[in-house]
């Protein structure tokens, strides 16, 4: 199989066993624990400057909460204030601001190393466009990480809405983090669908023919995930995050068809070369 092929470059004697260079199960195992360390080790690295950064960390996380009206705030008072519910509750918003960190700034590292666990079971010219990939990930993880921080007051704002005027919403500390990293991991990795729709095109595994055919579909497909993907599922957010994935399909759905049409035409003109040449012709 492809995906087995070495990552690196084999030693002599492992050449000399495996003339085309292909990794054993352990072989691919060992390569797969050694891509999870190194990611491990980057968001741990990543999380300690968090700890370290702890404050102004809090207030930008914090940001999208203290951005909503006064009267969904504790009390309907000024201050923005969570509540925290244990007496460990401290020690854990602080591991768990920083984690969030860690995982945001430690990005590029993890999207590298899967990256460079998939690359070696690629083909030469199924590399160059890797490379692509993988300086366009980035940027698109990090703009829809940036829209849901942007976007994520307005869905807290819509659900706390139907709290009753003689309530008072009381947010954890730990449930509000754990909405905001969904929200940042979501929103991140959904922008990368259609980006992974164009490089499997690249590689000849997907044709626009079948895009195009299924568009309705994937449309409709992108709604459900958007519904059932965010964890506040109220209407604002869904359609914060399906327009934009919905744009990016587009883009995808153009780049694709251009691609396959140029494809198809030089296709098209070796098989003719090809045929006269066997026919004694000159190709043109």
């Amino acid at each position: 199989m492809a995906l087995l092929k070495r990552s690196s470059t084999p030693k002599p004697s492992a050449a000399a066993d495996d003339p085309d260079g292909r990794m054993s199960l352990m072989d691919h195992l060992r390569e797969l624990r050694n891509r999870l360390f190194k990611m491990i080790i980057g968001v741990v690295l990543a999380t300690i400057v968090g700890l370290v950064f702890f404050d102004p960390i809090w207030d930008f996380m914090t940001g999208p909460f203290c951005r909503l009206p006064d009267a969904y705030r504790l009390g309907g008072g000024k201050e923005c204030s969570l509540v925290v519910n244990s007496v460990t509750g401290g020690l854990f918003i602080n591991l768990k601001v920083a984690f969030i960190f860690g995982i945001v700034v430690a990005s590029p590292l993890w999207i590298y190393q899967i990256w460079a666990f998939v690359t070696p079971g690629l083909y030469r010219n199924e590399k160059r466009y890797s490379y692509t990939f993988l300086g366009l990930a980035l940027p698109l993880f990090l703009a829809g990480a940036t829209l849901a921080y942007l976007t994520m007051d307005k869905g807290l704002s819509l659900l706390l809405g139907f709290v009753p005027e003689n309530s008072v919403p009381l947010i954890d500390v730990n449930e509000y983090l754990t909405f905001l990293m969904m929200m940042l991991l979501i929103f991140g990795v959904s922008f990368l669908l259609p980006l992974l729709l164009v490089f499997l095109n690249l590689i000849g595994v997907v044709r626009y023919e079948t895009v195009a055919k299924h568009q309705r579909m994937v449309i409709f497909g992108f709604f459900v995930f958007s519904a059932v993907a965010t964890p506040s599922q109220d209407p604002f957010t869904m359609l914060a995050l399906a327009l934009p994935m919905i744009a990016l399909f587009f883009v995808a759905e153009g780049f694709m068809y251009f691609h396959d049409k140029r494809a198809d035409a030089a296709a098209a003109l070796k098989a003719r070369q090809i045929e006269e040449e066997l026919d004694g012709t000159p190709a043109e």
